[in-house]
């Protein structure tokens, strides 16, 4: 019974060592911040979200400081399968039903096909895991 307590305190911290939080700071987290025509950013709804995918506030509407990105990292490292795109929820969730998403989202589909080059950069970060 304490290895399987002890299994689920590791395998987050296993899980986020094996994706690369610099890549994640400067290529994802931005993506998080940007604005798409008819559609909120990801970060107007989750910083006050009551899912997984809950980001820390942003300080100056810009940036977040060194330690939020790690935090916020830590939480997006939960909603992806290290290696696998297709089946990390992080990329799965906000893209279209039709092409591979899933049914609903309450924030729209922020991507509306896996060649949306934003996806791409997401599923690559994903994919380099180690």
């Amino acid at each position: 019974m304490l290895g399987a307590r002890l299994l689920i305190l590791i395998a987050p911290v296993a899980m986020a060592q094996s994706l690369d939080f610099e890549m994640y700071k400067s290529r994802v987290e931005p993506i998080f911040l940007k604005k798409r025509p008819g559609h909120a950013r990801c970060v107007a709804c989750h910083v006050d979200a009551a899912s997984a995918f809950k980001l820390q506030p942003l300080p100056d509407d810009k940036h977040w400081s060194e330690d939020q990105s790690r935090k916020n990292f830590e939480v997006v490292s939960r909603l992806v399968k290290p290696g696998d795109p297709d089946a990390s929820r992080l990329l799965i969730h906000p893209l279209a039903h039709d092409g591979g998403g899933d049914i609903f989202h309450a924030g729209g589909r922020q991507f509306a096909t896996k060649d949306d080059p934003e996806w791409k950069t997401i599923a690559a970060w994903v994919s380099a895991a180690k």
